[in-house]
């Protein structure tokens, strides 16, 4: 029980943390970090940074948001909050999953980062929409389940801070290190959701 509470607060620390770190690119200046990779032509092109910021924006927004809707108190006394919450949850990771798709077209280092990224969108894309109709119809369990996938790809904004400088710094490069990170940032979650839908659905 105490290893579940502390891995909980682990879990909302990280997405706070991470959810408000958009922030950072309206306070200093922007190119740093992954965006220093990227060409002043990209940097200057209006769709892109459309597409960019709305990644990261609503993205921030689900991440901030979304680990509360997994305590099932909080979810048992206020469930129209819990709905309300869910609704923006869903519009935030629907319209960011579009936004990464399109930049991950662009992405740097070749065609590895441009696949990884992209598959990570489409399946963050079709779960919270599989999930949303799930409840629509009613289907709770189908909800919940397809929800703890969805926040899984979701929470790949934390793995991909924590693996990058750790893969950056063991390979020698950054170019490297972010064609490994395209997949180990989101695809390792999923399995971890699996086996957390396995074990919390058991019955």
């Amino acid at each position: 029980m105490i290893v579940k509470k502390i891995s909980y607060y682990v879990l909302a620390i990280s997405c706070i943390a991470i959810g408000l770190y958009p922030i950072i690119y309206f306070v200093i200046d922007r190119k740093f970090g992954l965006l220093s990779s990227k060409s002043d032509t990209l940097l200057a092109d209006v769709l892109w940074n459309s597409m960019f910021y709305t990644h990261i924006i609503l993205g921030g927004v689900a991440l901030l948001i979304g680990w509360m809707q997994f305590n099932k108190k909080f979810r048992n006394k206020n469930l129209k909050l819990h709905k309300q919450i869910g609704k923006i949850y869903v519009v935030s990771c629907l319209l960011s999953a579009i936004a990464g798709f399109y930049i991950a077209l662009h992405a740097t280092g070749g065609m590895s980062p441009k696949l990884g990224f992209s598959m990570m969108a489409i399946f963050w894309f079709v779960s919270t929409y599989f999930a949303f109709t799930a409840i629509k119809k009613g289907n709770i369990i189908k909800h919940q389940k397809l929800m703890i996938y969805s926040y899984a790809a979701c929470f790949s904004a934390v793995t991909l801070r924590i693996w990058l400088p750790i893969l950056t710094a063991t390979l020698g490069g950054f170019l490297p290190a972010y064609r490994i990170v395209a997949w180990l940032s989101w695809v390792p979650n999923i399995i971890i959701a699996y086996f957390i839908i396995k074990y919390q659905f058991k019955n």
